[in-house]
């Protein structure tokens, strides 16, 4: 159950702009065996969804503190993210899993008001795909 935990949470944590890796925790606990391989896969891509759904969160709210001087981003900023994110639109969402560009898709999406329950249902399957492909690897 441990196992389990942890790999929520290290998933969880992959899915957030903090920089750290789930892949080597899927596969620890894939090669342990003591879950079967469905609930491990089922395990880390909830957690992450569940990260990546943090993310979508801060950036949906984070826009109504921009007045502020701490304010992380310039209106220039905010723009070009919007400019980039438009040229694909909510279809790129699919490619959240990918390293680098994927936890800030998923937070430009919440700054770019993306109905969360699209944002949910192409993260997940995005999200899904990538650890069954992993899982199917081992």
């Amino acid at each position: 159950m441990i196992l389990m935990g942890s790999l929520f949470l290290g998933a969880f944590l992959a899915a957030t702009l903090l920089p750290f890796s789930s892949e080597v925790m899927l596969i620890a606990a894939l090669a342990a065996g003591d879950f079967p391989p469905s609930v491990v896969v089922a395990t880390a891509t909830a957690g992450n969804i569940l990260g990546s759904a943090l993310n979508w969160l801060v950036g949906r709210f984070l826009l109504s503190w921009q007045e502020h001087r701490w304010f992380p981003f310039t209106p220039a900023q905010i723009e070009s993210a919007s400019v980039r994110f438009s040229r694909y639109g909510s279809w790129s969402l699919l490619f959240a899993f990918l390293p680098v560009v994927g936890d800030p898709l998923t937070f430009a999406a919440g700054l770019l008001k993306v109905p969360f329950w699209r944002f949910l249902i192409l993260v997940s399957i995005g999200k899904t795909a990538r650890y069954a492909a992993l899982a199917a690897a081992m």
